[in-house]
């Protein structure tokens, strides 16, 4: 983590004790967040990023900031107080009122806490595990980015302990859903696949990109239910995120699978010319909320 956190108004000392024992979410992992990339000083996507907490604070009850511009002039200004031009952003609302364990220092409806981290060398490529049952695709919350990621945590540090990289997590049905903090991707032939919405994934902003926007003549890209058995069918699989852009599945435990990566190089390149033409578009607006 870089030197200074973002606590609503105020840029702090990431050392400094700002929040109150007494404070729900943080009690309960009541709040959303989202992790953002920033290239050149600017928060890449920001827009998809911010219209997707506000989706998920409604339906966690989570109370929100009614002004997206209000969050977004003071993440810029503490990119600008660590001179993160080149990071990953964390931004987090956190509910403070409700049930019996609320404290009675927590004034505010919400607290919004950020904070700033040089960007994670991810490798070349990954190897991935399998969690069976480990979305439930039906839960009306499923799909929701929200702060009790506990679960999540647990998956991945298990899965570097057995010398893997990620997991693929499975659904009640059987079906493919996501990774523990990245979206998946199977290739057959020229065309992409990734788990549709109702395998209980998140969508991921990289996913609604790759899916919505960029586009690669010949190549096409759905949503689609998968199985396991679709992994050694594929031609190449690979997965996607915010900070690891798009990155290829060199092994699955358990399964045998091709090592292609013609398509993601292909999309790779595609989506590093739409990060570059969004981040000229934006640089002047980045430059202009900090003045």
């Amino acid at each position: 983590m870089h030197r200074f956190l973002l606590h609503n108004d105020e840029i702090r000392d990431a050392g400094e004790l700002c929040v109150s024992p007494g404070q729900v979410g943080l009690l309960n992992g009541w709040g959303v967040f989202s992790t953002i990339r920033v290239y050149r000083g600017v928060m890449f996507a920001w827009e998809r990023h911010s219209a997707r907490m506000q989706r998920d604070a409604k339906l966690m009850r989570v109370p929100f900031p009614n002004d997206a511009s209000w969050l977004e002039e003071r993440l810029y200004r503490l990119i600008e107080a660590n001179h993160a031009q080149e990071a990953t952003l964390r931004v987090v609302v956190v509910r403070n009122h409700g049930g019996m364990w609320e404290g009675p220092a927590a004034t505010r409806d919400f607290d919004v806490i950020a904070f700033t981290a040089d960007v994670a060398d991810w490798g070349g490529a990954v190897k991935l595990g399998v969690v069976p049952n480990a979305r439930y695709a039906a839960n009306e919350f499923a799909g929701v980015k929200y702060l009790s990621w506990a679960q999540n945590l647990t998956w991945y540090e298990r899965a570097h302990e057995q010398g893997l990289d990620e997991v693929i997590l499975l659904n009640e049905r059987g079906e493919l859903s996501e990774c523990t903090s990245a979206n998946i991707f199977l290739a057959f032939g020229e065309e992409v696949r990734t788990p549709p919405l109702d395998s209980g994934c998140l969508p991921g902003v990289t996913r609604m990109l790759l899916v919505e926007e960029i586009q690669v003549s010949g190549v096409r890209i759905i949503e689609k239910t998968l199985f396991p058995a679709d992994l050694e069918g594929a031609d190449e699989v690979f997965i996607s995120s915010s900070t690891r852009e798009l990155l290829p599945v060199i092994s699955v435990d358990g399964y045998t699978i091709r090592r292609g990566e013609r398509l993601k190089n292909l999309l790779q390149q595609a989506f590093s010319g739409y990060v570059t033409r969004y981040v000229s578009r934006h640089r002047k607006t980045a430059l202009n909320v900090t003045r």
